[in-house]
């Protein structure tokens, strides 16, 4: 069964997409209208502050999981301390410093939010 499975897939040709003509040709007289380019350049520069909001959500993803794994890691090491005081002042610590962390970066994205809506008025 696998063999003729992996024969199916070796003995198809690739199919090439053709691009219709009247669709290029329409494409070459929009950019002749004067609000077409304007709507394309406008487009642009709505790519980019896409694009820009996807990676800083990326980042400030990734800072929220290193955020979480911190406080799991203090809350089992408090938990696991048994009487430990050092252990249990080593798991306060972290997670003091988890939380100043994760106050500064949510603190510096609105901060950069702000200004950024304030410049692109």
């Amino acid at each position: 069964m696998f063999f003729l499975l992996s024969l199916s897939f070796l003995l198809t040709t690739p199919v090439s997409a053709q691009t219709d003509p009247t669709l290029s040709g329409l494409n070459q007289t929009a950019v002749q209208v004067d609000a077409f380019k304007t709507q394309t350049s406008a487009s642009y520069a709505g790519f980019l502050q896409t694009k820009t909001g996807q990676i800083v959500g990326l980042v400030l993803s990734f800072v929220g999981v290193i955020f979480l794994a911190l406080m799991i890691y203090a809350g089992i090491t408090w938990m696991t301390a048994a009487g430990n005081e050092q252990q249990v002042t080593k798991a306060k610590s972290l997670m003091i410093n988890a939380t100043i962390g994760i106050i500064v970066v949510f603190a510096a994205y609105a901060i950069t939010s702000f200004i950024g809506v304030q410049i692109l008025k």
